[in-house]
């Protein structure tokens, strides 16, 4: 018999949007851990706020629902304050009742600053790491690292010279100019949008572009990440900051980190070294050059091992930028793309929880 198409317009409901999840749906596992790690940094959270005023968006409401931005590559706040309005599971996730009024984007956007003022996106993946759960999925020995280009909200025609005497572009707020003979570089050229962005290129032959570089540094266990930078983009960036993680990983025992043939430089395996840390580098031969490290270390089934396994943080790089919207950061300024950078990759490590932890 076919239903009746009957449209059920109740003024009232008595259903919990718990109770509209599913027990084995991947964002309970999330949530739990989200929400122990928060409890964890409610003493941080004050500090942030006066004691007067009007209450604000609850810190940890915030950040749950940033978390859900870059689960589900929400592309803007605005986007985002839609889908909370009318998606059960976005509100369940963030702590709203059915009835509860979501927030205007543009206040959304300036609660937002408080925690970009009190790194809170490092504090989180700490607190996160930190927790009994994870203990037992992170490795304390074998580490990976890796670098990623993070584009910057600039254009190239905002690349121009310091001493302002190139010339101008054509009328109208987006005027054509002509690159033509026109050498630039770092040195003499910088953003008029983001003055931190640096012009650079990922290999030889590929595009140009104003960026700025990420860093992770994952363990070599269940491929989480441990701990996450984001630095101008320069020549030496890369093995520059792998040193910073690798000095703060805690403790004093020997370990290894795997990378890839950019680490194979001298600097970087004699101050790994000097950190007691084994550096499992990708050999950069080349016919002007040999490599830095060699059958002492390469010899080991574990540097094989570390090569294998370092492939993974390209994972993480892929995720961050893909699908939590990195590819092209919407901010400008070092301390503020760190901030998203460092958020996302705490995302992506609560994304990977459900396969790793039971679910319920």
């Amino acid at each position: 018999m076919r239903g009746v198409d009957h449209h059920n317009e109740r003024l009232f409901s008595y259903v919990r949007p718990d109770s509209r999840v599913p027990a084995d749906h991947p964002l309970r596992v999330i949530r739990r851990i989200t929400d122990a790690a928060l409890t964890r940094l409610s003493p941080l959270f004050d500090t942030l706020y006066s004691d007067i005023g009007r209450p604000s968006i609850p810190p940890e409401k915030l950040l749950r629902a940033l978390l859900l931005q870059a689960f589900y590559s929400v592309r803007s706040e605005r986007q985002l304050m839609e889908q909370l309005n009318y998606n059960l599971l976005f509100r369940w996730f963030v702590g709203l009742s059915v009835d509860e009024p979501v927030w205007v984007p543009t206040v959304f956007s300036h609660n937002r600053e408080r925690l970009l003022a009190g790194d809170i996106a490092a504090e989180f993946m700490e607190a996160v790491l930190n927790l009994p759960e994870m203990t037992p999925l992170l490795s304390s020995e074998h580490f990976s690292v890796d670098g990623t280009l993070i584009r910057a909200w600039a254009s190239i025609k905002s690349f121009r010279r310091i001493d302002g005497s190139d010339q101008d572009g054509g009328p109208g707020r987006n005027g054509e100019r002509n690159f033509h003979n026109d050498k630039r570089s770092n040195e003499t050229h910088a953003s008029t949008t983001d003055p931190h962005a640096r012009l650079a290129k990922k290999s030889k032959g590929s595009e140009a572009k104003l960026a700025f570089t990420g860093h992770l540094l994952m363990e070599n266990r269940n491929a989480l990440v441990v701990d996450a930078r984001l630095t101008q983009a320069t020549g030496t960036a890369e093995p520059e900051a792998a040193l910073d993680m690798l000095a703060c990983v805690p403790g004093n025992a020997q370990i290894t980190v795997g990378a890839d043939k950019a680490y194979d430089t001298a600097d970087f395996v004699a101050q790994a070294r000097e950190l007691r840390v084994t550096p499992h580098v990708a050999q950069n031969i080349t016919p002007y050059r040999g490599s830095n490290i060699d059958a002492r270390t390469t010899r080991h089934a574990g540097y094989r091992v570390s090569q294998v396994i370092r492939k993974r943080i390209e994972e993480a790089n892929g995720w961050i930028k893909e699908v939590a919207g990195m590819a092209q950061t919407k901010h400008r300024g070092v301390a503020r793309v760190a901030w998203s950078f460092q958020f996302a990759a705490t995302a992506y490590n609560l994304i990977r929880l459900p396969k790793l932890m039971p679910t319920g």
